[in-house]
């Protein structure tokens, strides 16, 4: 398995929550892992992308050190790797991490040293992309992300992203923060056609990205499918969270599959595991039981995945072998 659009704050185990709390002295709600869940699992009808983003609170809460951040990413990486998977690409917004006098310099290195001994001798392997957040007043914020990305690429670090409240913050306001990307040759992929449209769409490939985070809603242009099809523009897409943020109505109508026998590199992917309450497993299953997915369309996901990762030439052609040989 392969999962490209993962939020470390979003996956993190209710009972790893608990541990980082009790560890820094933090009250939550709840003081047992299932009452806890509740508390940071999004419900199955939530109203809007904008609920579904407030069951982030509690996890950022306790990652505002260097040990929480490296044991956080440390169990949550371990966690894949317990589940077989191939490989993970691990996003988080570094700006997020500070609110206890940490620099994202120091939140990133917190997060390599966590994934790096998570990844130690093992098949597994994993990198991290930093999210420039959607919002007011943080363009310096998103601008040292960025620059964080560039230092550390390619030493844990593969991309950027642009993540947070999509219909609120028109995804073309963001051109600075990734002019700069360009610049500086970090690759980026972008959350656009969730809680926005297909223009939002647009705007991300216009600024370059390489790939979109969701995508859902490109289906509203039929120009705009054309293109991604024409560019091979690979679309992060999270069945189960698209549900719950109602940038579809159900998972029978999720135009994944359309998608991809439409000819689209299209990926599936979890979002947040934890929000919600999903594995990479169970979204494949999902799309075989619920929209009649087959064996060789599974296959054709798990190499698109392959082919958008951010990898090396060799680690691609390693992860496609594998898919080869199981699939």
């Amino acid at each position: 398995m392969i999962d490209l659009h993962l939020h470390f704050d979003g996956s993190l185990l209710p009972r790893t929550v608990l541990e980082l709390a009790d560890e820094q002295g933090i009250r939550l709600p709840a003081r047992e892992p299932d009452e806890l869940k509740l508390f940071l699992t999004a419900p199955a009808d939530c109203k809007s992308l904008n609920e579904y983003l407030e069951k982030f609170d509690l996890p950022l809460l306790v990652l505002q050190t260097k040990e929480a951040i490296r044991k956080g990413m440390y169990t949550l990486a371990s966690s894949l790797k317990e589940q077989g998977m191939l490989y993970a690409e691990i996003r988080f917004a570094p700006q997020l991490h500070t609110k206890k006098g940490l620099t994202q310099d120091q939140v990133v290195k917190a997060a390599i040293l966590g994934l790096q001994e998570a990844l130690a001798g093992s098949f597994f392997k994993a990198k991290l992309i930093l999210c420039c957040m959607r919002g007011t007043d943080n363009l310096e914020e998103n601008l040292l992300t960025v620059r964080t990305a560039a230092a550390y690429l390619g030493r844990g670090v593969a991309a950027v992203d642009l993540a947070g409240a999509e219909a609120l913050y028109p995804t073309e306001d963001y051109e600075e923060v990734f002019a700069l990307a360009r610049e500086l040759s970090v690759p980026f992929t972008i959350h656009a056609g969730e809680a926005d449209g297909a223009e939002s769409v647009w705007a991300a490939l216009r600024m370059g990205a390489c790939r979109i985070g969701h995508g859902v809603r490109a289906g509203e242009d039929a120009k705009l499918l054309a293109e991604l099809r024409k560019r091979h523009i690979p679309l992060e897409m999270c069945p189960s969270s698209n549900v719950q943020t109602k940038a579809v109505p159900s998972l029978s109508e999720h135009p994944v599959l359309q998608y991809l026998r439409q000819g689209l590199a299209v990926t599936v992917n979890t979002d947040n595991m934890t929000v919600s309450d999903t594995t990479i497993d169970r979204e494949f299953r999902l799309l075989q039981e619920e929209l009649g997915m087959t064996q060789e369309e599974r296959k054709a996901l798990l190499l698109n995945a392959a082919d958008a990762a951010f990898l090396t030439g060799e680690e691609r052609w390693r992860l496609k072998d594998v898919i080869q040989k199981v699939c």
